[in-house]
């Protein structure tokens, strides 16, 4: 059987080659018109921010992999280009900054800041046999060549313009701006030092010092001995300064330990934001420092905002103002405390069924300007619309509406003007100003999308709902392709990461943007397309976003899978059996569950970086408190491994008959690459149908542009061969 594979392995590639190099002509359907290459061409604009003086924007632009940072001034924000780079040399672009005087940006390039592994060397998926490094830059604003500041990440620039404090070697490093003389380690403290904040006088660096169980909220002021901040056993984070630097907000959670719970338990973590006066602090005070207890987690349940990708977002406002976010109503929401050193009351500013996104403060510190799934059309569900709302007051007013998508809002120094990213179902993202009092959004650098994106060739997604076998509805987004056959072949479409939420348009993530042009692809060749938020995507509230039993827990969320499979069978334009379901990361692993557990209902599919075996999730800690019964008993660990193991796609192999296709990057630091190759192998055993496609030294989210294009191509050639093209029957092999 494996001689076999591997003759069907060599096939693929073989048919992808000529695919790829035949002309257009030879790869027509009744609905095909444009290319892998035209719509993965998009200019993927990031790292949106506004200068502290005057009207300019900066954000970086990804075209084809070549990453570069653009400028633009206001009124007019006509665009141009600061930066040299002219490779597709998976060399990230991020952490974009201004100098308080406007004249210089500072970023940082290279290294894989999705990753959860970041100490291992930055990636090169580009094959350079000069290792890349993760170096902190800076450029003038006006133009002019780039000056290496020096290796290092999480640059912040001081107030004086003169320094850029950044973090290397888990130590905190502190260079001229413009690179004039080697950077020079700030100061010595035990632990790993982290998260640097300049105090707004810029003579002293806030800072997180990491001790493995604990940690500490650190100051450093040149002269003057390393100070903390009421040390105590806790896990202290996210340090904050008001603005006339009296007070620091800082996050505290408990430290590490205490007797074990059931890995089964879902555990929640309290926390406690606190605010402490930095004169209290500077002073010899033998009583300790004086701290304020600004909002609590709550006990039971546990506020949950910590899980969200955007986190709590603690900020000081003016006045005396403390923002954060929580989800203390069952949706994640603004909330503000006046004077929060005198008791103050957390006054929640953005009330409603919706989830509030992103924010900004206005530069007089009076207004938020945020986005959040909501507006008068059902469908904003799955969208995103700015609003603007005093911290003061739970009065918000919305400044954009409609069947666009904004987000990353910043407001330009003047007051004037609200930047932000947009796009739509048609229109890639881009970026766009508004008024700040309100008006009509005008795209900024429209001529950086190639001519022959096929924007009036895409469809528009409409917004669906099913419900799984336990009455749990999901949501998702269905495109359908014009003309062609009655019934149609489908595909179900899983995004990654858990707290994510695909969107009625073009996402404001570079790698799931490049997930929903290949289902406008995928569509455009014919296939109809569900793309599914299951239970942990974001958007929907606290009891979806956090459903019990998910994951090594008992999958449930794949409940929500198939009911999306069924869903389609259901549909009078689908042939029910030609269903195929791709995903990547949780989703790749929600995708070889569907493919094992119901082949008769998914008959092929595309898995990219899945988790494939949840049993190593289970570490050697749990087995030996186990052995003693310290919290955990040998029920538990052996119910604990037994529920992993059943939530493992390695558990359904026995049942596994649908064709495969595996992608992944062999150089993931998320997934482990193992889980890809054990996976073959047990299918290979099985005698499935198995094909892959290694990525040499690419990382979870692709780096290089040209990878993506491979395996879009290589994921829409598969379908083709699977789903669309029924080869005649065939005598079995001897």
């Amino acid at each position: 059987m494996r001689s076999h594979a591997n003759l069907q392995n060599a096939t693929f590639f073989l048919a992808l080659a000529a695919w790829n190099l035949a002309p257009q002509a030879a790869q027509q359907t009744s609905t095909r018109s444009f290319t892998v290459d035209q719509i993965l061409s998009f200019p993927s604009p990031e790292n949106l921010i506004a200068s502290p003086v005057g009207s300019t924007i900066a954000w970086t632009f990804n075209e084809r992999g070549v990453r570069n940072v653009y400028v633009a001034d206001g009124p007019a924000f006509e665009p141009r280009r600061i930066t040299p780079y002219v490779q597709d040399d998976g060399q990230e672009l991020t952490q974009l900054s201004f100098s308080s005087d406007g004249k210089t940006v500072v970023y940082v390039r290279g290294g894989d800041h999705g990753s959860n592994r970041g100490g291992e060397g930055p990636p090169d998926p580009a094959g350079n046999p000069i290792q890349p490094r993760i170096q902190v830059w800076s450029v003038p604003a006006a133009g002019g060549e780039p000056k290496l500041i020096g290796d290092g990440d999480a640059p912040v620039v001081a107030p004086d313009n003169d320094r850029v404090a950044f973090v290397k070697d888990r130590r905190i490093w502190i260079a001229p701006i413009d690179g004039s003389k080697p950077a020079q380690q700030a100061f010595y403290a035990r632990g790993t030092n982290e998260s640097p904040a300049w105090s707004p006088d810029g003579r002293t660096l806030v800072f997180v010092s990491n001790r493995g169980d604990h940690s500490f909220i650190g100051l450093f002021t040149p002269g003057q001995a390393i100070r903390f901040i009421a040390p105590s056993t806790s896990r202290d984070s996210l340090p904050a300064w008001s603005p006339d630097g009296r007070k620091i907000a800082f996050l505290r959670q408990p430290g590490a330990g205490g007797a074990p719970r059931p890995p089964l338990v879902r555990i929640d973590s309290p926390w406690t934001i606190l605010v402490a006066d930095v004169e209290s602090v500077n002073r010899d005070n033998p009583k300790g420092v004086p701290l304020m207890t600004a909002v609590t987690s709550g006990d039971k349940p546990v506020d949950p905002i910590l899980q969200n990708p955007g986190g709590i977002g603690l900020r000081w406002a003016a006045d005396d103002c403390l923002l954060f976010m929580s989800y203390r109503d069952g949706f994640p929401h603004l909330y503000s405390i006046q004077h929060p050193s005198a008791g103050g009351k957390p006054m929640a500013l953005t009330p409603g069924s919706f989830m509030v996104e992103q924010m900004t403060l206005t530069p007089d510190r009076r207004f938020v300007i945020y986005n959040a799934n909501s507006g008068p059309d059902r469908s904003d569900m799955d969208r995103r619309h700015l609003f603007k709302v005093p911290v003061n007051a739970a009065t918000p007013t919305p400044l954009t509406s409609g069947a666009g998508i904004e987000w990353s809002p910043v407001v330009t120094a003047d007051g004037q003007t609200v930047a932000f990213l947009t796009s739509d179902a048609q229109r890639p993202p881009i970026p766009a100003v508004l008024p700040v009092s309100g008006g009509s959004p005008r795209a900024i650098g429209r001529d950086r999308t190639p001519s022959d994106f096929p924007a009036s060739q895409l469809v528009t997604p409409e917004l669906v709902s099913f419900r799984a076998s336990d009455g749990v509805e999901a949501h998702g987004q269905l495109f359908k392709p014009a003309g062609g056959e009655a019934r149609k072949p489908a595909i179900v479409y899983i995004h990654g990461g858990g707290p994510r939420q695909m969107l009625l348009g073009w996402h404001y993530r570079w790698e799931y943007a490049n997930d929903y042009g290949a289902n406008q692809y995928l569509a455009s060749r014919g296939f109809i397309v569900l793309s599914v938020d299951y239970r942990l995507s974001v958007g929907y509230g606290q009891a979806f976003q956090f459903a019990e039993n998910t994951g090594a827990r008992g999958a449930t969320e794949y409940r929500d899978i198939l009911a999306a499979g069924r869903y389609l069978q259901s549909r009078t334009d689908v042939d029910p059996a030609r269903i195929g379901v791709w995903g990547a990361s949780l989703g790749g692993y929600l995708t070889a569950l569907a493919l094992g557990r119901n082949s008769d209902v998914f008959a092929a599919g595309v898995d990219m970086h899945g988790v494939h075996d949840r049993l190593p999730a289970v570490n050697p800690e749990q087995l030996a408190r186990a052995m003693v019964g310290d919290g955990i008993t040998e029920a538990d660990l052996r119910q604990t491994l037994k529920v992993a193991y059943e939530s493992s796609p390695i558990s359904a192999v026995a049942t596994w008959k649908s064709p495969v296709l595996l992608i992944h990057g062999d150089d993931d630091r998320t997934v482990n690459f193992h889980q890809t190759v054990d996976l073959r192998r047990r299918l290979l055993d099985k005698g499935v149908r198995v094909e892959e496609l290694v990525l040499p030294d690419d990382v979870h989210d692709a780096l290089l542009w040209r990878n993506w294009r491979t395996s879009i191509t290589a994921m829409a050639q598969f379908f083709e061969q699977t789903l669309k093209v029924r080869p005649a029957p065939t005598s079995p092999l001897p």
